[in-house]
């Protein structure tokens, strides 16, 4: 009897382990199946389309939410934490998220970490005078979609049973930023050329301006963590003198003072410059309201350029 007990006991034991090992193992697929993949982002202008993209195979969260600098950003045990806990970590890269550098290499050893800003053709990015890349390529259309290909490719490869399902939503989603391309460029093209220049706090508007073909003028340089001199502020007080320019524009992720500066500057010299209104450059909108999403941020940014710019032409 006493054998017979054990032999059962040994047999229930097997099956246990068998059913452990189908859990952690082949059982861990089904149970896949059934969950989000966690996506951690830093930025907004990555974890909106990330969404729209994946739909309902993904859980996406933003470290940095509106209103955030991601220049001088500094992750918080909670930030970490999430970093930790998600299965793909996405970042723009080219140097936006300069302090979380080592936290990403470190977490690549572990889980899937990729940079969008790495994926994108080389000769299309923007440099300073001394040689820097300029990181904001979220504002030419045509390389945020390479971008944001690239990320989706990474999808693909985490989950391959998705990968139509991405795929359709990704080209879905493409399409309306092809349509919000067509928009912008012929929106800012309605404005005088003259007085086609966009003022703003730091140079965040590189890309923005090639792909709308307007002239930019940042008295930061790419980071927010350069220095702004009178000499700055003076050049561009002479610029819209110059040009008649009649606004210019702050940003809201960035302090107001310097722009305020230049339109008092300009008003010494006899010339009335508007506040043109809040631009979305570093950060997007709040949760929830259309400036929230990538979308929604570029065209309210070109929407408000073109009522300030646009003068006695509209």
């Amino acid at each position: 009897m006493k054998k017979f007990v054990v032999s059962v006991s040994l047999l229930m034991l097997m099956v246990l382990v068998g059913c452990t090992k189908e859990t952690i193992g082949e059982g861990n697929e089904s149970v896949n199946e059934q969950e989000s993949i966690r996506i951690v982002t830093t930025i907004a202008q990555i974890s909106d389309p990330i969404s729209e993209i994946g739909g309902d195979r993904v859980e996406v969260t933003s470290l940095m939410g509106p209103g955030i600098d991601p220049h001088l950003y500094q992750a918080t045990q909670g930030d970490i934490r999430a970093l930790q806990q998600a299965d793909i970590i996405f970042y723009n890269g080219l140097h936006l998220e300069g302090n979380m550098g080592e936290i990403f290499a470190n977490m690549s050893d572990s889980k899937m970490t990729f940079a969008l800003g790495e994926v994108v053709n080389e000769d299309q990015l923007l440099l300073d005078e001394e040689g820097a890349i300029d990181p904001h390529i979220w504002f030419d259309i045509s390389l945020w979609k390479e971008a944001l290909n690239g990320a989706v490719e990474q999808l693909k490869e985490y989950s391959p049973k998705d990968a139509d399902y991405f795929e359709q939503n990704k080209l879905a989603y493409f399409t309306k930023l092809d349509e919000l391309q067509s928009y912008s460029v012929n929106k800012i093209g309605e404005i005088q050329e003259s007085k086609r220049i966009l003022v703003t706090a730091h140079d965040a508007f590189g890309y923005f301006g090639r792909m709308n073909d307007i002239e930019v003028v940042g008295l930061q340089g790419l980071s927010t963590e350069d220095e702004i001199g009178i000499s700055d502020i003076q050049s561009t007080v002479d610029l819209l003198i110059e040009r008649q320019i009649p606004a210019v524009f702050i940003e809201s992720s960035i302090s107001d003072q310097s722009i305020k500066s230049v339109i008092e500057g300009a008003a010494a010299a006899g010339l009335e410059v508007s506040l043109g209104g809040e631009l979305f450059s570093d950060a997007m909108g709040e949760y929830g309201t259309e400036e929230g999403t990538y979308l929604g941020m570029y065209r309210h940014n070109v929407d408000t350029i073109y009522k300030a710019l646009i003068g006695g032409n509209e």
